[in-house]
């Protein structure tokens, strides 16, 4: 049976290759063309430490800023030391449209303006501590762990050059290589945290920022139109951290997001 079915599908692919220089709609022949997109998105930070990021951070008296100042003494404690930062992939996914303009017979310019929903995290590792009895019956814990998520509604505008190979029957490869700007339309409420106790404060990123990006796809023709799976990778070029003063920015010297997408791309 397996026999048979893989003759079956070895006599589909020669067929359809066979016929393939009619496929795809003309689409390689217009000078702009357009279509959309879905994306998977795995994201993460890479994280640049300070000198001293291992350092413990201190309530400052009648207020809600923190300091490295150790003289206020352990009831003042707001966080332990740091044994390590790190950041692990969170996964997203994105919507956006295709704007493609033919400039040659192997050179495309591309755009995507992309809506994309994706979280991010940084978790923070402390020695361990124990409990502090504040007196009045009330006691302060610290946890041995504290996972930070910057939520983040974006919308991407990338533009970028595509490198194409000569076409191969219902087949064409390519390199996609450029720049994206970014900018975070999601409420202010999810980074509003003025009133809140030092531990409770968010992390929060700057609502725009540049990246570069590079990736590879493969261009599939069917009958009417042509498929696209693509696996693409970009960096942000500036820092993405807000330096407020909070126990859990004031360890990173810079925030740099690195994020891995694969998309299905129709035209």
């Amino acid at each position: 049976m397996i026999k048979k079915l893989s003759l079956v599908t070895f006599f589909l692919i020669v067929s359809a290759t066979s016929f393939a220089q009619n496929w795809g709609g003309g689409i390689d022949d217009e000078d702009w063309s357009f279509g959309f997109n879905f994306q998977y998105i795995s994201a993460e930070y890479k994280i640049l430490k300070k000198a001293n990021w291992r350092s413990a951070f201190y309530e400052v008296p009648n207020s809600l800023d923190v300091t490295y100042d150790s003289s206020l003494g352990p009831n003042s404690l707001v966080s332990p030391k740091l044994n390590s930062i790190s950041s692990l992939p969170s996964q997203g996914f994105g919507l956006g449209f295709v704007v493609n303009r033919n400039i040659a017979e192997n050179f495309d310019l591309r755009a995507t303006p992309s809506l994309i929903f994706s979280d991010r995290s940084v978790r923070y590792d402390y020695e361990a501590t124990p409990s502090i009895d504040l007196g009045n019956g009330q006691t302060r814990n610290y946890q041995s762990s504290i996972t930070k998520k910057v939520q983040a509604t974006m919308f991407e505008f990338p533009i970028g050059i595509k490198v194409k190979s000569n076409r191969l029957n219902n087949f064409r490869v390519y390199w996609l290589g450029g720049a994206k700007y970014s900018i975070d339309i999601a409420s202010k409420k999810k980074t509003f945290d003025e009133g809140e106790v030092a531990v409770n404060k968010f992390l929060k990123n700057n609502r725009n920022y540049l990246s570069y990006e590079t990736g590879i796809g493969l261009d599939i023709y069917f009958e009417y139109f042509k498929m696209s799976p693509e696996i693409k990778l970009d960096y942000s070029m500036n820092d993405l951290l807000q330096h407020d003063n909070t126990a859990f920015a004031n360890p990173i010297d810079k925030l740099k997001l690195r994020q891995l997408t694969f998309s299905l791309i129709f035209q």
